[in-house]
């Protein structure tokens, strides 16, 4: 069984895991548009795509409710998919410097021929730096974690370890922290911004197949 655990939380530490942060300019929110439209390109474990939704709410807080999905560049686009759902909130505001947070939800799909990964987990940071309209640079940390995940294994897999079962594995979950930068310009309702940092598994003893992240994308308000 500890060799079934290590084999099924060495999976999941390689699956792709696109880092989200708050790419949102909290200097430049508009108080007449709601509709936040964003797609951004990058590197983690390789090239990238996503889109994302967002819905600024009318509260005291500045709260905007995200949806996103991202897929990684490959011969076939279904195999491995992510998707996110819950919010931004600005925490602080002391003159030009903010603090923010967000709360996700995520739903994950990851397959190589060992085995097939459907995952639920979460995903939390903190972003916070100096905001003006026109740009704003900051620092961001958090932590994707795989809370559940059901493992469908190959024949392969099964010819290696005969004792590996399909199912649902709690312990054998795991999860990534990151930290890094992230810049951006805005012009009236849009943006483009730009962020990069590293990732580290949540032992701290190990690095994920490519430690580094990279994205560029561009929002805009409708």
């Amino acid at each position: 069984m500890k060799n079934i655990i290590i084999f099924a939380f060495t999976l999941l530490a390689m699956a792709p895991a696109k880092i989200d942060a708050q790419e949102i300019n909290w200097a430049n929110l508009p108080k007449d548009h709601r509709n936040l439209l964003n797609i951004n390109a990058g590197f983690e474990y390789g090239l990238t795509f996503g889109a994302r939704y967002g819905y600024q709410l009318k509260t005291k807080i500045p709260a905007i409710l995200v949806a996103d999905f991202s897929i990684p560049s490959g011969n076939n686009l279904t195999d491995d998919f992510k998707t996110k759902i819950g919010g931004y909130f600005r925490v602080l505001e002391v003159n030009n410097f903010q603090v923010s947070a967000k709360v996700m939800g995520v739903f994950r799909r990851y397959e190589n021929l060992s085995a097939r990964l459907l995952n639920f987990g979460s995903d939390m940071g903190v972003a916070a730096g100096y905001y003006q309209p026109k740009w704003f640079v900051s620092a961001e940390t958090g932590f994707d974690k795989a809370i559940v995940t059901h493992f469908k294994h190959s024949e392969l897999s099964k010819q290696n370890f005969p004792s590996i079962k399909d199912g649902w594995y709690e312990p054998a979950t795991g999860g990534n922290f990151y930290y890094g930068l992230q810049t951006g310009f805005s012009l009236k309702r849009n943006d483009i911004y730009l962020k990069l940092g590293k990732v580290l598994t949540q032992d701290f003893s190990t690095s994920p197949l490519a430690p580094y992240y990279l994205q560029v994308g561009y929002n805009i308000w409708l």
